[in-house]
């Protein structure tokens, strides 16, 4: 049995054009685009666009989900729950959890996990360390996205510092390498200092200047200079300076870099309103910084838009530099989020189409999603622009229950999201049984 769906009278958004239309799914996948006035569909049930905006479904290249392990904080059901508010329908999930995701065997786990109890699409990065290089090249390219290398401050084994396996890796890998950039050194030595002037547990405000714009752009540097060297295909993660931006041009598509929300959002001043909220690694930083990362959004240098949610309890984000956990939960609001950087007009619409949407699927060839064309799964999100209305703790779907958000107001309003054609959003209400699929690349 056929199972059709027409949305009906919605700005499509898709490939660089707006366009007023409707769009036919058949079971789970696009069937049709019909521009203008659509023809009538007798066995399709029929949702009523009024003018909204429908785009393909949004593809997050960087989550944490948590899941084995730290689920306490978050686990894959909650926070692929959180992302279908949104409308992301695909996540990357990284390999820092418990057990890290560096042996086939842990990514294993976290697949079965997910086929489980996803929501949403999901796929996972294999991690680098400084000895699993043989696992590297073992892993199926086609069930993941790439290779994560922690090149600054991590945890475990996790932080890949030695010369000789940054080379290894650089040179030898077939899969996309996506890369966490912060200098250790400089890193601890301004730790540190910081203690030495402010105590055991520098203020938050203090953050930026550990995790300094110095040991970004040093860090981003020398992955740059790598994937030059050895060819490697490079996706440096959460740029947060002007410094850094300067490493990267349209012209070089091989080494392409990530913006996430929070640097896009918050600046330094709002340590002293949101406090460790915003307490993330790499740090929030000026608003010199986030200008210049808003600006990279329209000229090629910013590749990809992810969020990099990363879900802590609220007790766990209590005290300053050295105490208080980094990272914040971002998937359910990213969305809406871009789409007031729009209306701010920082950018247009169909720029976000193409950072949070086309070009991941581009960048990690991503098959069959991506796009609003027919013969692809039929992965869409529908919002609307209105009345204002505010983030409150009640609506938020992620496990740990706060959202450095809280408070704010948006105009954009998620509608309705569709995964593999299936309508797990509608309108605030949750398709609770519904269930993503593992995507595939190449």
């Amino acid at each position: 049995m056929v199972n059709k769906t027409l949305i009906r009278n919605v700005e499509i958004v898709n490939e660089g054009l707006s366009q007023r239309g409707s769009i036919l799914i058949a079971n789970d996948r696009i069937e049709n685009i019909f521009p203008g006035e659509a023809p009538a569909v007798g066995d399709a049930q029929v949702i009523e666009g009024d003018g909204a905006v429908a785009m393909s479904g949004i593809i997050d290249d960087h989550v944490h989900f948590r899941e084995p392990g730290l689920t306490h904080k978050a686990d894959i059901e909650s926070e692929s729950r959180a992302a279908a508010f949104g409308g992301v329908t695909s996540f990357f999930d990284m390999p820092n959890t418990s057990p890290q995701t560096t042996t086939l065997e842990a990514l294993e786990q976290k697949q079965n996990i997910a086929s489980r109890t996803s929501h949403v699409n999901y796929a996972f990065f294999i991690g680098a360390t400084n000895d699993n290089m043989e696992v590297l090249k073992a892993v199926d390219e086609h069930r993941v996205p790439g290779i994560k290398l922690f090149m600054g401050s991590s945890t475990g084994n996790m932080l890949v510092d030695r010369r000789a396996a940054l080379e290894q890796i650089f040179s030898s890998a077939r899969l996309p390498i996506m890369t966490h950039c912060e200098d250790t050194g400089i890193i601890n030595q301004n730790m540190k200092e910081a203690k030495e002037r402010y105590g055991e547990d520098p203020d938050v405000t203090h953050h930026p200047e550990i995790r300094s714009v110095e040991a970004c752009y040093e860090s981003t540097a020398l992955a740059v200079e790598m994937a030059r060297r050895y060819g490697a295909r490079l996706h440096v993660a959460h740029l947060t300076t002007s410094r850094e931006l300067e490493l990267f041009t349209p012209e070089c598509p091989n080494i392409t870099a990530e913006a996430v929300i929070a640097h896009l959002m918050f600046t330094d001043e709002d340590y002293k309103r949101l406090g460790t909220a915003i307490k993330c690694n790499p740090a929030v930083k000026s608003a010199a910084d986030r200008d210049a990362l808003r600006r990279a959004l329209t000229d090629g240098r910013i590749a990809t838009v992810g969020t990099d949610h990363a879900p802590h309890l609220w007790s766990e984000k209590q005290g300053g530099c050295a105490r208080a956990a980094s990272g914040m939960p971002m998937i359910q609001f990213s969305l809406v989020s871009m789409l007031e950087l729009v209306d701010k007009g920082v950018l247009d619409i169909e720029r976000v189409a193409e950072l949070m949407c086309h070009a991941p699927a581009r960048l990690f060839e991503v098959r069959e999603r991506g796009f609003l064309r027919p013969g692809m799964k039929a992965d869409i999100v529908i919002v609307k622009r209105g009345e204002p209305w505010k983030v409150t703790k009640d609506i938020i779907q992620s496990k740990c229950g706060w959202s450095p958000m809280e408070g704010h107001e948006f105009s954009w309003r998620v509608e309705h999201t569709f995964c593999n054609g299936h309508h797990i959003y509608n309108k605030g209400v949750f398709c609770a049984d519904s269930k993503g699929e593992e995507l595939l690349f190449r």
